[in-house]
């Protein structure tokens, strides 16, 4: 059997791998080692009691040290992931590794599995958000990558670009999309009153991050955003911003907005199920989240990207750009609600795949041979 090494850092990626997790866990051909790091292991965050009730065992937990949200703190977090995954490898490899994406957790995760000759395996690449320094990451991480997942043929091209062999890399379509058959979902005359709100008048979900390349900017940045949802009067979910630089100051322009207003929650963790069961029945998602790029269009959600952090991502047409400023998030809050939008989006298909994903993602981890001709890459001149 192969040992399926899967590193997740954070609530948004686990949702990611869960489909893939269950796929490995599966099959009589592969063993899932769930290599656990960064967010979940935060008291603040940490959201490890979802992986375990998930059925998973936590096979290693790797800590990063975050002191705090400066750039600062940062670097010496994905400094001490590097050693901190070391250290992990020094002591016991899997046969491959297995990434998504492009946070800084990750991406140290990868970066330590070089010197030991692991073979990576790499969901989510060729994508682009040019807002946020998870870009460079990502494309770092499938230079070091010898599989690529990639969710479109748009990406696999800019992976080919890269210089990857094209036999290295399967368009596999976006696992989380896979949830959708997996994940049965709560109805909103049940989940709409946890939060107190009426079944008539469904709420915005809110997720909001730092620009990561302009971070100077977030205090500006989510003002803007607080003020239109003021001025919208509407029902608000927030779920609480990544640890980013600069992450603080969201949340906490978070937690006074819901302390002074009756029709605001903040949940630091929905869970998956939570979450897509809110993405089902919401009013419109807000924000500049990845899931609401890649997972909303499958529910027909109208959904506001504010700002540059997801500049670049190929969208559906279910998605609205806005500039962060309140008169643009207003202006887009009042296009998605006429029924003119709602109507030209009904029959919209997702870009992101067809939610079978790990079984591909599976297939190719268990009938590539773990040798040479995969660990020793070459380049490919275009």
């Amino acid at each position: 059997m192969k040992t399926v090494g899967v590193v997740t850092g954070s609530r948004s990626d686990y949702g990611i791998y869960r489909p893939v997790m269950k796929a490995v866990q599966a099959s009589k051909d592969l063993s899932l080692c769930t290599l656990v790091t960064g967010m979940h292991l935060s008291p603040r965050f940490g959201t490890v009691e979802e992986i375990i009730a998930d059925g998973f065992e936590i096979t290693e937990r790797v800590e990063i040290p975050l002191d705090g949200d400066t750039a600062s703190d940062i670097g010496k977090a994905i400094a001490g992931g590097v050693a901190g995954f070391s250290d992990l490898f020094q002591r016991w490899r899997p046969d491959i590794l297995l990434v998504q994406g492009d946070r800084f957790e990750i991406f140290a995760a990868a970066l330590a599995s070089l010197p030991f000759g692991i073979p990576l395996a790499h969901m989510h690449g060729g994508e682009l958000t040019l807002g946020a320094i998870d870009e460079p990451m990502r494309h770092a991480t499938t230079k070091m990558a010898h599989l690529h997942f990639v969710s479109t043929e748009v990406h696999a091209k800019r992976v080919r670009q890269l210089g990857e062999e094209d036999w290295r890399i399967t368009v596999s379509g976006a696992p989380s999309l896979d949830n959708l058959d997996q994940i049965e979902l709560t109805p909103p005359n049940t989940l709409l009153p946890e939060f107190s709100f009426d079944v008539q008048s469904p709420p915005l979900l809110v997720t909001f991050h730092p620009e990561t390349r302009g971070y100077g900017n977030t205090n500006d940045h989510v003002n803007s955003l607080l003020q239109a949802l003021d001025k919208d009067g509407g029902a608000v979910v927030f779920t609480a911003p990544n640890a980013d630089t600069h992450g603080d100051i969201i949340l906490t322009a978070i937690e006074e907005f819901c302390a002074t207003r009756t029709n605001a929650r903040l949940v630091n963790n929905l869970g998956t199920k939570r979450y897509f069961s809110l993405m089902s029945c919401a009013r419109a998602m807000v924000g500049n989240s990845s899931s609401g790029i890649v997972e909303a269009g499958s529910f027909k959600l109208p959904v506001i990207n504010i700002g540059s952090r997801q500049k670049g991502r190929l969208a559906g047409a279910n998605v609205v750009h806005a500039a962060a400023d309140t008169l643009a998030i207003l202006s887009a809050l009042q296009r998605v609600d006429t029924a003119e939008f709602r109507s030209s989006i009904k029959g919209m298909q997702n870009p992101y795949g067809d939610g079978k994903a790990a079984q591909r993602i599976t297939k190719t981890i268990r009938d590539t041979p773990m040798d040479r001709t995969l660990v020793e890459k070459g380049f490919v001149d275009i």
